[in-house]
């Protein structure tokens, strides 16, 4: 697709768009769903104790930095917007990609909404001692046991992200997005499935999808670090079973707008779209040329898929 792309292998894998849409879930372990129902009331039992403190108004928003206790003893922190004029109607979780953020997307189409922006544990404000800040050192903490794997921690962060919003916004009940790129998009897909405070989502490029082939397809990054540890520590590898976003979204019902690219160097597009193909509840597809890679038409695909989520979350 793009023949000066300067990696060793094809990120677009030589799948059609035919055999993405083809791609299906690996097996489940049958404990699968009481892991997850069992780690989400357990999340629900925390303490929601948000602190928020004013920065200052930008347009349309009134600006504050804010931060709260997840599991484990970790502090989440972000910056929570919330409409300078007006009431909150709705409210959205915005996660990030393995990057981090360094500030709140200012772009979103959503100026009736709290948007909450936190930073998932040990990564941009969430800086932490305890976990290295590099994603190649990140997505391998706490591997060995499915119970301290950092993944799940950052989905106990996305859910008392919603718990934070809740408590702030009670109105908001019934009206709440979650929205995540990449390394948010698979925490996000991960953690959805589960909360149904959550009515509808987006994820962009989403990874952690279908585990095997994540393992198997040459990539570059965070996964390249799981694949080299795998090579190892192969015992990893029942952790990562429970951690398949294709396997979670075989119990989701909420609604979702998947952004997939058929060419990605980072998250390969077999496990992107193993996740759409899985997800059980109503869904939509915006496809895009390439994920984690600059194209020509990347700026114009931008701004549709920014339209396509202004139409999809009208929670009309």
């Amino acid at each position: 697709m793009f023949g000066n792309h300067g990696y060793a292998f094809d990120p677009n894998y030589g799948y059609s768009l035919n055999d993405l849409l083809a791609v299906s879930a690996p097996a489940c372990p049958l404990d699968y769903a009481e892991f997850w129902q069992t780690r989400y009331q357990l999340a629900l039992a925390l303490p929601v104790l948000p602190v928020l403190r004013l920065l200052d108004e930008r347009e349309p928003y009134r600006v504050y930095e804010i931060e709260y206790p997840s599991s484990e003893g970790f502090l989440i922190k972000g910056w929570l917007l919330v409409p300078a004029h007006g009431k909150v109607k709705r409210g959205f979780v915005v996660g990030h990609g393995y990057g981090g953020r360094e500030e709140p997307d200012w772009h979103l189409p959503f100026s009736d909404a709290a948007l909450l922006f936190p930073c998932f544990r040990g990564l941009g404000r969430s800086v932490c001692q305890s976990v290295s800040a590099q994603p190649e050192q990140h997505v391998l903490s706490g591997i060995e046991h499915r119970d301290h794997y950092i993944i799940g921690g950052c989905v106990d962060d996305l859910w008392l992200s919603v718990s934070v919003l809740l408590q702030l916004y009670p109105e908001i009940s019934g009206r709440i997005g979650y929205l995540g790129i990449s390394f948010g998009g698979g925490v996000g897909a991960l953690a959805v499935s589960w909360d149904d405070r959550i009515v509808k989502a987006h994820f962009n490029v989403p990874t952690f999808g279908h585990q095997p082939l994540r393992l198997q397809l040459a990539t570059a990054g965070s996964a390249y670090a799981v694949q080299s540890c795998v090579q190892h520590q192969p015992d990893v590898i029942e952790t990562l079973r429970y951690f398949d976003a294709a396997l979670s979204a075989r119990f989701a019902k909420q609604p979702a707008l998947f952004a997939l690219a058929k060419f990605d160097p980072y998250v390969a597009p077999p496990g992107q779209f193993a996740i759409y193909n899985a997800w059980s509840g109503p869904k939509q597809l915006f496809l895009m040329d390439a994920g984690h890679f600059a194209y020509p038409e990347q700026e114009t695909q931008d701004d549709c898929l920014l339209d396509e989520l202004k139409d999809f979350f009208s929670f009309e």
